[in-house]
């Protein structure tokens, strides 16, 4: 008899939605549209005659039934990885590499195709995640990761520190022209936070000898990018890490007035303990490079002076 099953592209984004409790992280790990994924869901819904979701459309909770499907959905896509082939040595399949999605999308994918015309045989495929990982559970070659510069050994990842971390306010031009160009203006001025690093204001003011008062408006964004995209529409001032905004600053989309100051951490690059693949070393060899011609980010000094 066939199986009575619904659409298997409608399950997988179903159950991507009950792992994250968000439609848009569902989207970034699938690659796909918010709205793609909300069909899908939907989809799945009038397929099966029950609602697997409730509440506002900005803050959906699974229902009862919904719980129940995503765990046996969950286990049953657990199961299915679990049976896949083990890659055979050599096997040049594709280079998985794992790190921050603004990373990414900012510092190493404008410049992946240097990469992919010197190897053009080592096809990459860049993975979102910024936490912990297991290296062969999750299929991942290279993950690129933040570590303090104190802490740089790993019991379970060879580490290769590639470039330095700096910080530092950065604001629209259009708010630098208006006077936010000074260490009492940035201070009074709309401060713009994200989600996934709620200190990072604290961490630069600490870094900078800075006594931070309260900001007359707090506005909070759940990833980075946005956050970015927000400072350089004028809504206010947000701290960027020189990897993250080095190309909007050099294209004038922001300005950082007070520079950047060293943050205690290193960019590094993680590889297995027990052996990397060919590619993963070829890969961790370019980030190397790609790290020391880097441009220097403009320094900040005596900021507690101003």
């Amino acid at each position: 008899m066939a199986r009575r099953l619904p659409s298997l592209n409608a399950l997988r984004a179903f159950e991507a939605f009950s792992r994250h409790g968000r439609m848009t992280l569902a989207a970034e790990e699938l690659g796909l549209t918010h709205g793609a994924v909300s069909r899908q869901v939907r989809g799945l819904e009038r397929q099966i005659g029950a609602r697997l979701t409730e509440g506002p459309r900005n803050q959906l909770i699974l229902t009862e039934a919904g719980l129940r499907l995503a765990e046996a959905a969950t286990q049953a896509l657990d199961v299915i990885e679990a049976a896949l082939p083990v890659t055979a040595p050599g096997d040049p399949r594709t280079l998985q590499v794992s790190c921050q999605p603004t990373f990414a999308m900012k510092w190493m994918i404008p410049r992946l195709p240097g990469f992919v015309a010197a190897h053009p045989d080592t096809p990459v495929r860049i993975v979102e995640s910024n936490g912990p990982l297991d290296f062969a559970a999750d299929r991942i070659d290279v993950a690129v990761r933040m570590r303090p510069a104190g802490d740089l050994a790993s019991a379970d990842a060879e580490v290769a520190p590639f470039m330095d971390h700096f910080i530092g306010p950065v604001v629209s031009p259009e708010l630098a022209r208006a006077g936010v160009d000074n260490v009492a203006a940035l201070l009074s001025a709309p401060r713009l936070h994200t989600r996934t690093f709620r200190t990072a204001w604290t961490e630069w003011a600490a870094q900078a000898g800075l006594a931070l008062p309260d900001a007359p408006v707090d506005r909070e964004f759940d990833h980075y990018f946005y956050m970015l995209e927000a400072a350089a529409a004028g809504l206010g001032a947000a701290i960027g890490p020189w990897s993250f905004v080095q190309r909007d600053l050099a294209a004038g989309r922001l300005v950082a007035p007070l520079g950047m100051i060293a943050a205690p951490a290193r960019i590094t690059a993680l590889t297995p303990k027990a052996g990397a693949r060919p590619g993963a070393r070829r890969f961790v060899q370019w980030l190397m490079e790609e790290g020391r011609a880097s441009p220097v980010p403009p320094t900040a000094q005596k900021l507690a002076a101003q």
